[in-house]
């Protein structure tokens, strides 16, 4: 089955790969990932799709989970943990689950990739629902983790999708929204944390971006909904309130700590003029959109 797989195929730029210079050898994959954007362009359609299902998920008070084994799962793992600090999300919200658990990001774990049951343990420890989305990720397209956590999702009735890097994907025909980005042969062959990994890490950037902008974590173009647990994250808390408002540094500092370092109100608040109270109740109302409760203070 691998021999039919293009992530599997050699590439016939670099059979003498080990023969390369330093040089060549970048040259060879900065040449490769260019096509990458490409590939993904070409899915667009099927990637916009998707993003719909899962927001209709969000909105309805369901989860978003990655599934996934070797590097797909590491990607997976670390979209989600990264939308907590980004977008302040419970960590319920997005949810990465990796084959033979989180010892498996660095380690290899033996066989589990291999489980169709596997899967299933794994969603219903974390009780996956029927409002939740899975999503299956896997270069091949054929991972048995995946296929049996697909299977499970399906059978409880929740929403499913699948992001693949081969055409006529195995995981696609068990998935309602599928995603299947060509990123052809790897310069080193089979070595698919390359020009297929990029192409998921791209794909996951666009789907928990784009859901988290439709949850009001965005005003404009500033990432308003940040933690900021640290002292780079205050200074860029600040800066995105000013940018917001156009206030000072100072006004910035003091709206932020004054609003529990709650960005989103603290620009409600310069903004609006109101009181931090009914701004609050404004940002509850609109769902917390910043932009929708600025425009219910002008009717």
């Amino acid at each position: 089955m691998l021999d039919a797989l293009a992530t599997e195929r050699r590439n016939q730029t670099t059979t003498d790969l080990d023969r390369f210079s330093v040089r060549e050898i970048v040259e060879a994959m900065n040449q490769e990932d260019q096509q990458v954007a490409y590939a993904v362009k070409a899915e667009l359609s099927s990637i916009v799709a998707l993003i719909e299902a899962v927001v209709a998920c969000l909105d309805r008070g369901g989860n978003l989970f990655y599934i996934g084994a070797g590097t797909s799962g590491r990607l997976g793992v670390l979209d989600a943990a990264e939308c907590i600090p980004t977008f302040n999300t419970k960590p319920e919200k997005v949810q990465g689950l990796i084959a033979g658990g989180m010892k498996a990001m660095t380690i290899a774990v033996e066989g589990a990739e291999d489980s169709l049951d596997l899967a299933k343990t794994d969603l219903k420890a974390h009780h996956l629902k029927k409002e939740d989305f899975v999503l299956g990720i896997a270069a091949s397209g054929r991972t048995p983790y995946v296929i049996g956590g697909l299977e499970y999702a399906k059978e409880i009735g929740a929403t499913t999708g699948a992001l693949s890097c081969n055409k006529g994907a195995a995981i696609s025909r068990y998935a309602d929204f599928a995603i299947e980005v060509a990123t052809g042969a790897e310069v080193l062959t089979g070595s698919t944390r390359l020009k297929a990994g990029t192409a998921q890490k791209l794909v996951l950037n666009m789907i928990s971006t784009a859901s988290m902008i439709r949850q009001g974590k965005a005003y404009q173009n500033l990432m308003v909904d940040v933690q900021p647990t640290n002292e780079k994250l205050v200074e860029r808390a600040k800066r995105i309130i000013m940018e917001a408002t156009d206030c000072t540094e100072e006004e910035a500092a003091f709206y932020l700590k004054d609003s529990e370092q709650n960005p989103k109100l603290a620009i409600v608040r310069i903004l609006s003029g109101e009181s931090k109270e009914v701004a609050e109740q404004l940002l509850q109302k609109n769902k917390g959109f910043v932009g929708k409760a600025l425009e219910s203070t002008k009717k």
